[in-house]
């Protein structure tokens, strides 16, 4: 889930930015520390989207750069479990498919691609015996978040599924809607009918 989130911290700001306006150099320092930023608490930082307040600067003996206390607002994402996310399939081994959602790629394990049997070819496509569906590099599919990892900080791990009604490729999601439309509508009949037969 995407987050805007308002930090406070120390920005040091070298001699070398001396020369800028005050906010441009806490703001270029800030995107430098920032940007790309991996935690748990924080997900994955995206973007600094505002400076709130700059303080005083302050400089500390034998450095020569200039600190200040700063309050601004990152744009993160931060994956939540049970989240549904939409993404594009990057690449697809024995194993499963690596989907790119944008600051990050998660890996749904071949068991979790279709509720079918599935079989992978050599041409990097995984297809359902019984059911025809094929999943390739390119497709755009909506999947849940089943596993979150922040054990290397460095490279976070998400597990996928797509095994549920309405998750999948996109067109098999409007599959799933084409099947249940007629039952729901056949419902609305049935119910108005017998409305009707008690009044």
């Amino acid at each position: 889930m995407f987050y805007s989130m308002e930090i406070k911290d120390h920005i040091r700001v070298p001699p070398d930015l001396f020369g800028l306006e005050v906010k441009e150099s806490v703001v270029k320092r800030l995107k430098k520390k920032y940007e790309g930023f991996i935690s748990k608490d924080l997900g994955i930082v995206i973007d600094v989207k505002d400076v709130k307040t700059i303080g005083e600067g302050v400089i500390i003996p034998g450095d020569g750069a200039s600190y200040y206390d700063t309050t601004f607002e990152l744009l993160t994402f931060k994956p939540e479990m049970q989240e549904v996310v939409l993404g594009k399939i990057k690449d697809i081994a024995d194993f499963g498919a690596f989907i790119n959602l944008g600051p990050i790629e998660g890996m749904i394990h071949v068991s979790q691609t279709m509720d079918d049997f599935v079989s992978f070819s050599k041409e990097k496509v995984l297809s359902g015996k019984e059911s025809k569906k094929t999943l390739k590099i390119g497709d755009k599919c909506r999947a849940r978040i089943i596993a979150v990892s922040f054990k290397d900080v460095t490279n976070p791990k998400l597990g996928l599924t797509m095994r549920q009604p309405y998750l999948g490729r996109l067109d098999w999601i409007e599959d799933d809607v084409t099947k249940a439309q007629p039952t729901e509508d056949k419902e609305d009949k049935d119910s108005k009918k017998e409305g009707k037969k008690k009044k």
